[in-house]
């Protein structure tokens, strides 16, 4: 006897490809232009809140002064040179003490990574200096090195060298066991496994935390420049607030934070092109 299965239907699912998939370089290039619009239109939106609110007196102008007023303020004083040599001091100190926080935080994290001894004998100390505010060490560095640059640099050093020496330490922990027995299975030296398989491995994690500290370091720079110090932008602000300058103190603002983003900016391109292997941020626009 021979039996005959019943037919069933069976229903295709159909997937047709969508915008993005036909043509990608063009989705991207409009999700691109979509971010960047939504990106200047948000803060373009609160300038002219904030310039209606000051201009119909909804909020005081003497306290809070129209965008406008900012503006003019800060392209006459820099056009007079009174703002310039402020802006220099900050980003000189900036420099100084984020180059030498970079070095010594990257040398230390990475011997401590490689060197389980070093890291039992050493992490403990550096974990509990971490949790000290970093503010609190200003009159230790004014002891050390007086008034002057020194602890102003000194702050951002000590600042900027805990989270690069986090980053890099985590970083150099994390490569994987196989990736050194293979280096010493070729024989290679000291130098070839620092350059060949530390380096390469652990640099994106490292910059990471590297464009973390270039935000960090601009803002310890401006307080500490409140407290002890004679000319740069945190003294600037602090200054025009004691004499009620309030314009002079948004203009000041206003300089800080596009130092503050032209600074880290700069260490995201200098992560790109020294780690072109490695994934770039997420919600930037990148495909």
């Amino acid at each position: 006897m021979t039996t005959v299965a019943p037919h069933r239907s069976e229903s295709v699912l159909v997937r047709r490809p969508g915008p993005e998939e036909l043509h990608p370089v063009r989705a991207h290039r409009r999700r691109r232009a979509l971010e960047l619009s939504l990106a200047a239109a948000v803060p373009l939106a609160l300038l002219l809140l904030w310039q209606l609110a000051a201009t119909q007196a909804w909020i005081d102008d003497r306290v809070y002064p129209a965008p406008s007023a900012i503006l003019a303020d800060g392209w006459d004083r820099a056009a007079a040179g009174d703002l310039w040599p402020d802006v220099w001091a900050t980003l000189r100190r900036v420099l100084a003490g984020y180059a030498i926080g970079t070095a010594a935080g990257y040398a230390l994290g990475l011997l401590m990574g490689s060197s389980p001894l070093i890291r039992a004998a050493l992490e403990p100390l550096l974990d509990a200096l971490y949790v000290v505010p970093k503010l609190a060490l200003l009159p230790i560095f004014l002891n050390m090195f007086g008034l002057g640059e020194g602890p102003q640099v000194a702050l951002v050093a000590a600042t900027v060298f805990f989270f690069v020496w986090i980053s890099t330490m985590s970083a150099v922990i994390a490569i994987p066991s196989g990736h050194r027995d293979a280096g010493r299975v070729f024989g290679a030296s000291p130098w070839q496994m620092f350059r060949h398989v530390l380096l390469p491995a652990s640099l994106p994690s490292v910059l990471v935390g590297a464009r973390i500290a270039a935000g960090v370091a601009v803002l310890v720079i401006v307080a500490s420049e409140q407290i002890a110090a004679t000319n740069g932008l945190g003294h600037l602000i602090f200054d025009s607030r004691a004499l009620f300058q309030n314009d002079v103190m948004f203009v000041g603002i206003v300089c800080v934070a596009a130092l503050g983003v032209l600074f880290s900016e700069l260490v995201r391109l200098a992560g790109r092109l020294l780690t072109p292997w490695a994934p770039r941020d997420r919600g930037r626009g990148q495909s």
